[in-house]
C-alpha cells in the first residue's frame, strides 16, 4: 500500500460522506481522487477552468471530465475568464477565490458533506515559507490547516458561524487528506497505479513568487537542511497549537466584553478589552470571523491598526469592505457599511 493510499484511510476514519474532491487534472489532485475511489468513498468532483492557458486550459477540462467518466464520478465544471475577472487585481488571489466559492457551491449542490483539496507536505512548506516573507504573524505561520470552512463568497473562516443572519451564504468543510504526503509520494502513488495525469507549464513561471520558492529557496533550503520540508511543517504545528491557545482566551475575553448590539453594530466595552495586543487582536478577528467580513485586505498593518483603535479613546480607522471601527468613551464600535 502507498504512503498517499494509507494517509488518506486514516484521515477519512469517521467522516461523513458523500465529498467532493477538487481536481485539477495535475499530479496532486488525480492521486487524491484515485486514493478516495478506492478507500471508496463515494464523492463527486469539482473542476475550475480558469481559462489562464488558453487550449491547454480546455485540455485540462477534457482529461478531467474523461478521467471522472471512466471512475463513474460525476463531475461539475466551471469555466471562468479569470484574467478578465481580475482586472489588474491580483491573480492568483481571485483564481482562489473564484475555486473555493465553487467548491461551497458544489457542496450545497451535491448534498456533499466535505470537499477534499490535495494540498502536500510540500505546499505546506512553500505557504509557510511564502508567509514568512511578506511578514507574517502566529496566524500565518500555521500555514495550510488541515480542515476548515469556507463560505460562498470564496473567503476563510475559522468555523461554520456564517451561517447566519448576517451572512447567509453557504458554507463547506474543506478537508486536506494529504497534507502530510509529499510530492514525492504522490508521484509514486500515481506510478503504482498506472495513473497518469495533466502537466501545468505556469507552475514553473518565475513570474509567480511562489514558483521561485518551489524551485531555487526550497531547493536551497535543502543544502542546509535535506529534511526541511518537515521542519516546516513542524512549525506550521507548533504555530497552530499556539494559536489555538489564543483563540480559547479570546473567545472568553470576547464573551466578558461584548455589550448589546446597536443596530449593525458590534459594541465592545473598551476597559473589558484590556491591554494585551495579542489578545485584542485575536478577538477582532474573531469579531471579522463571526459577522462574516472579508479579511483578504487585512495585512498586518491593517490589524496592528485595529489594535491601536482599540486600545486609544477617539480611535477610529476604516477597513477593506467598508469596515469601520470607532472608540469613542467607554466602547469600540465596529460595523459594516451597507
Amino acid at each position: 500500500m502507498t504512503r498517499v493510499l494509507r494517509e488518506v484511510r486514516r484521515f477519512m476514519v469517521g467522516r461523513g460522506a458523500p465529498g467532493a474532491v477538487a481536481v485539477s487534472g495535475g499530479a496532486d489532485s488525480v492521486a487524491l481522487l484515485r486514493a478516495l475511489h478506492s478507500v471508496p468513498v463515494p464523492v463527486v468532483v469539482a473542476h475550475v477552468n480558469h481559462q489562464l492557458r488558453g487550449a491547454d486550459s480546455d485540455a485540462d477540462d477534457a482529461f478531467v471530465r474523461v478521467l471522472c467518466d471512466s471512475l463513474g464520478v460525476r463531475c461539475f465544471v466551471k469555466a471562468v475568464d479569470v484574467a478578465a475577472l481580475a482586472a489588474g487585481a491580483n491573480l492568483e488571489a481571485t483564481a482562489r477565490e473564484v475555486r473555493y466559492a465553487f467548491f461551497a457551491q458544489v457542496c450545497a449542490e451535491a448534498g456533499a458533506k466535505w470537499v477534499a483539496t490535495a494540498h502536500t507536505a510540500d505546499d505546506q512548506a512553500e505557504t509557510v515559507l511564502h508567509r514568512l516573507i511578506r511578514g507574517t504573524g502566529l496566524q500565518g505561520l500555521r500555514g495550510i490547516a488541515s480542515e476548515k470552512w469556507i463560505v460562498g463568497s470564496g473567503e476563510w473562516a475559522e468555523s461554520k458561524s456564517h451561517e447566519t443572519a448576517h451572512c447567509p451564504l453557504p458554507t463547506a468543510h474543506c478537508l486536506r487528506p494529504l497534507l502530510t504526503c509529499s510530492r514525492a509520494d504522490v508521484l509514486a502513488h500515481l506510478a503504482e497505479i498506472g495513473q497518469p495525469c495533466r502537466e501545468d507549464a505556469s507552475n514553473a513561471d518565475p513570474r509567480f513568487t511562489r514558483n521561485r520558492i518551489r524551485h531555487e529557496l526550497l531547493p536551497l533550503l535543502r543544502t542546509f537542511n535535506p529534511d526541511v520540508v518537515s521542519a516546516l511543517a513542524r512549525v506550521a504545528e507548533h504555530a497552530s497549537e499556539a494559536h489555538e491557545i489564543v483563540t480559547h482566551a479570546a473567545r472568553e475575553l470576547l464573551a466578558r466584553a461584548e455589550l448589546p448590539r446597536a443596530g449593525n453594530a458590534v459594541i465592545l466595552d473598551a476597559a473589558a478589552l484590556g491591554a494585551s495586543r495579542v489578545l485584542i487582536r485575536a478577538v477582532l478577528r474573531l469579531v471579522w470571523d463571526r459577522e462574516g467580513w472579508p479579511v483578504g485586505g487585512m495585512s498586518f498593518d491593517s490589524w496592528e491598526r485595529a489594535v491601536e483603535v482599540a486600545c486609544r479613546d477617539a480611535g477610529a480607522c476604516d477597513f477593506p469592505a467598508g469596515v469601520t471601527m470607532r472608540h469613542t468613551g467607554r466602547v469600540v464600535q465596529l460595523a459594516r457599511r451597507e
